[in-house]
């Protein structure tokens, strides 16, 4: 199987033999790994001013940065981070790294359009004051996204979309269960159902405690719920006994202990995601956040050395 149908097998909870799959949202240690600035990290303001020899240059470079990050740490699939962030520019981008790669690779874009903690500030208000014009937002955003996805799809080279919209703080979601389920769960309910009957598959992400807002997140149906957030108080074996067997999971290596923990300790949470999530199928090895700026590498290279000494698998 290549990598991207072992992510695919996993994303449908089917078992797998010898490692689970591994990938990782962002892996901004492009400088330290490869002497190339992370395409998220490049500011193209005279992008307009750019030949378009110009631009092919740097999409290409930009495409095998992506490329060379998933062949070097073994990644099953690559989230794409579109530099500029236009319509034009994410099909070319998706195109480039398919034609690199062949089909290796499960190719994913950030595809979310509900509200989140960014706008948390100006959206209480707003649901207090204007309920009913914040719903109409939500409904014209999930729209908006549909479209930009239906066209996407007659291109046929995207295999899914990462939703990247955080819900939660450590303490718990940043919106009351209640005012969550009426303000984003339908809309985020509405999103998923209508990537998946354009054939794309989806995978949730949001850090924090999401264990009180947990049940409606499963109901919402995505394939994969990431990052399972140890920092927030999300034990993934608790997660696998209760939804195991509707949601793959993605994520729960505890990225602070890479950051500011002992060798040992990154082990360890390495290996009791594994023991916890892989059994039965439905798993997919990552960090509970990113590879981040700052996060020292030989530190992400000691949670890979724990993924590729665990050959059972899931049996």
């Amino acid at each position: 199987m290549t990598p991207r149908e072992r992510f695919i097998a996993a994303l449908e909870r089917r078992p797998l033999a010898g490692r689970v799959p591994h990938f990782e949202l962002v892996f901004f240690l492009t400088m330290e790994t490869f002497g190339k600035v992370h395409p998220s990290h490049r500011n193209y303001a005279q992008w307009g001013q750019m030949s378009e020899h110009e631009r092919e240059l740097h999409r290409r470079d930009m495409a095998g940065i992506f490329i060379a990050t998933a062949e070097r740490f073994e990644h099953s699939a690559i989230f794409i981070h579109p530099n500029p962030d236009t319509e034009e520019e994410r099909w070319r981008m998706v195109d480039l790294i398919r034609e690199g790669t062949g089909g290796k690779y499960f190719l994913m874009m950030h595809g979310d359009a509900t509200f989140g903690i960014p706008t948390m500030t100006e959206f209480a208000y707003r649901v207090a004051d204007e309920p009913d014009e914040v719903k109409r937002d939500a409904q014209a955003k999930v729209n908006a996204a549909l479209e930009r996805a239906e066209r996407q799809s007659k291109r046929g080279v995207l295999d899914g979309y990462a939703l990247c919209t955080d819900y939660c703080f450590n303490t718990g979601p940043y919106l009351r269960p209640n005012k969550f389920a009426e303000f984003v769960v339908p809309y985020l309910a509405q999103l998923i159902r209508g990537y998946r009957d354009l054939g794309f598959y989806t995978i949730k992400h949001t850090d924090g405690n999401i264990m009180p807002i947990l049940d409606q997140l499963v109901e919402c149906n995505p394939h994969a719920l990431h990052s399972l957030d140890p920092q927030g108080g999300v034990d993934i074996a608790a997660v696998k006994r209760r939804y195991g067997d509707r949601v793959c999971l993605i994520g729960n290596v505890n990225c602070g202990l890479l950051d500011t923990g002992t060798d040992a300790e990154v082990i360890e949470s390495a290996q009791y995601a594994l023991a916890h999530g892989a059994p039965g199928g439905g798993y997919i090895f990552s960090t509970s956040n990113c590879i981040y700026p700052g996060m020292r590498l030989e530190r992400y290279e000691l949670m890979l050395k724990v993924w590729r000494e665990n050959q059972s698998g899931v049996m």
